[in-house]
């Protein structure tokens, strides 16, 4: 079988490695020649690698087809992270497809060929994706797919398109843990292919986790309100109206800046404690066998409920981890509440932290009037009452107890040994920025809404229109953000789980520098040019923390907030 000129030429441009086609093809098997072919590769594993490859090739067509194509595969995962681990998942896919067919269509598309070699090479996770359903490779072959950022219309129309033939609620659910998969996989991609920047990035990742929640509540109260019927309650007119529920978005999720692995961070919240299920309008009676119950009951129900369908682990996987700590009274408390339950809690029992955590929250699924209902009644909680004048002992006062929070962070840190080495909590991590942006939007926001914005670097483009900080402190603390924002990306991406450290290892330092774009032509060299930027870049940011917080009489950042504060009407 003749090269096709497409691969042939592909073959020609690879310089200063050695044709590794003997590996399959040799008449007589040198050990030592195969080592020096496999390495050259970038393969430490030599024994593995080489049954990798034998079992990827199998009959004498197969192997002919795959060696083929193997001065490609090989040239292209020597250019990912883990090479070594790129071969086992490749094994793995072809042990799922038709192989003669599957390798004709990689000989004719090498671009998709390099595209699973990075892939394998520098992601479990989205590795495993492909492994799991083969067909997504055609998919990601579309035009369409990779070439620009998901539109949230269009997410919208095409879930809706996937239940739109399901009846059951389990089947329903399992339909948005495949959505959930396939459009993950798709942002992946996209990120390790540097074809979508950080914000664009944690956009895409907000919007599908906010599709999901959504849909979700819609599956799970549908449900519901067949056994229950529908919660209602009176109006101060008398009138019986439908209670509305929200679910409240915090954290990244709010700010519309999550993570690849992150938790979501939700508040539930339903617009009247009074009231009960009655039956659907139209029915005089509720469905057989249903029952009436309280609102407060069945909000409660509808939120396990719906934390249940998100977390949920089925062999479709999960929708999302849900951390609902940041509700009235954290885990020991109810998981819903009604708005004037939520009222009096912030009236009297709010602390700063949480002051600062529903800066960023937004309704990401049910009533959006009851969602906004929520956001106005915060308010006096977050600025404090509008009466209220903030003076500069005030500021420090809530600039002292941000720090002491910051404090509680680093103790933990540093006790575990990661306050150097974690991106998002460690001395100039993604904390610092965050607490910093937040601190004076609490300060000044009530007299000053210009400043708000539920995104950290939004937020620090507002503070420079209103000249609390320089244009080139502004530049330096977002390219600081997003480099920590990638970091943490390129951790969670491998394997799913919520990590924020950086690998103790030397050789998982390494594989997180190539996955940050750090190149492989010399891996040392990029190692060291990471550990520069990230030590440059932390440095950076603690300095500006800790003059806001440590030095804070003499802020030049506190002094142009209460400055603008004194001078605004």
């Amino acid at each position: 079988m003749a090269p096709s000129k497409s691969v042939q030429g592909a073959v020609l441009s690879i310089s200063g490695k050695p044709d590794p086609r003997p590996v399959l093809l040799a008449a007589e098997r040198d050990p030592q020649q195969i080592g020096a072919i496999l390495t050259a590769y970038g393969l430490h594993d030599i024994d593995q690698a080489d049954r990798n490859l034998q079992a990827m090739a199998g009959d004498p067509h197969h192997r002919r087809q795959l060696a083929e194509i193997l001065p490609i595969l090989l040239d292209a995962i020597s250019r990912t992270a883990d090479p070594d681990q790129a071969l086992n998942h490749w094994e793995r896919l072809l042990g799922e497809v038709t192989r003669s067919s599957f390798l004709d269509y990689l000989r004719s598309s090498p671009r998709m060929l390099d595209l699973l070699c990075t892939i394998f090479g520098n992601s479990d996770a989205l590795a495993f994706t492909v492994i799991r359903d083969p067909m997504l490779v055609y998919w990601l072959s579309e035009d369409a797919v990779l070439s620009k950022p998901p539109a949230r219309k269009e997410l919208e129309s095409a879930l809706h398109k996937s239940l739109a033939h399901l009846t059951v609620k389990e089947m329903k659910l399992e339909a948005l843990r495949r959505f959930r998969r396939r459009e993950m996989l798709r942002i992946g991609v996209r990120d390790l292919l540097r074809l979508s920047p950080v914000p664009e990035t944690t956009g895409s990742l907000s919007d599908l986790a906010s599709l999901l929640i959504h849909a979700a509540y819609e599956i799970v109260d549908a449900d519901l309100r067949q056994q229950y019927g529908v919660p209602m309650h009176k109006t101060k007119q008398g009138r019986w109206v439908e209670t509305g529920f929200a679910v409240m978005g915090m954290g990244k999720l709010g700010g519309h800046e999550l993570n690849y692995s992150s938790d979501v961070d939700l508040i539930y919240v339903y617009a009247s404690h009074d009231g009960e299920t009655k039956a659907p309008r139209g029915r005089q009676t509720m469905k057989p066998g249903a029952v009436g119950i309280s609102n407060e009951e069945y909000f409660e129900i509808l939120s396990r409920e719906l934390t249940k369908a998100l977390v949920e682990q089925t062999r479709e996987g999960y929708v999302f981890r849900v951390d609902l700590r940041l509700r009235a009274e954290g885990s020991v408390g109810q998981l819903a509440r009604s708005l004037d339950d939520y009222q009096k809690y912030y009236a009297t029992r709010g602390v700063v932290w949480e002051r600062l955590a529903l800066l960023k929250a937004w309704p990401v699924a049910g009533s959006m009037e009851v969602g906004l209902a929520f956001l106005k009644m915060v308010k006096p909680f977050i600025f404090g009452p509008p009466k209220d004048k903030i003076d500069l002992s005030g500021a420090l006062a809530i600039v002292q107890d941000v720090r002491g929070v910051k404090d509680m962070i680093d103790a933990k840190m540093a006790d575990r040994g990661h306050e150097r080495r974690n991106v998002k909590l460690g001395i100039g991590g993604i904390r610092e920025i965050e607490f910093l942006v937040q601190t004076v939007q609490v300060i000044a926001g009530k007299k000053v809404a210009g400043l708000l914005d539920r995104g950290t670097l939004g937020a620090l483009n507002r503070f420079v229109r209103y000249k609390l900080i320089s244009t080139q402190e502004r530049d330096d603390l977002t390219a600081a953000y997003v480099f920590l924002r990638d970091v943490e990306h390129k951790l969670q991406m491998v394997q799913d789980f919520q990590t924020h450290a950086l690998p103790e290892t030397a050789e998982e330092l390494e594989r997180c520098a190539i996955r940050g774009g750090y190149g492989t032509d010399d891996r040392a060299q990029s190692v060291a040019r990471f550990r520069a930027d990230h030590e440059r870049y932390t440095g950076l940011v603690n300095r500006f923390f800790r003059a806001f917080y440590y030095d804070a009489k003499t802020s030049p950042v506190l002094k142009a907030t209460m400055r603008l504060v004194t001078s605004a009407k």
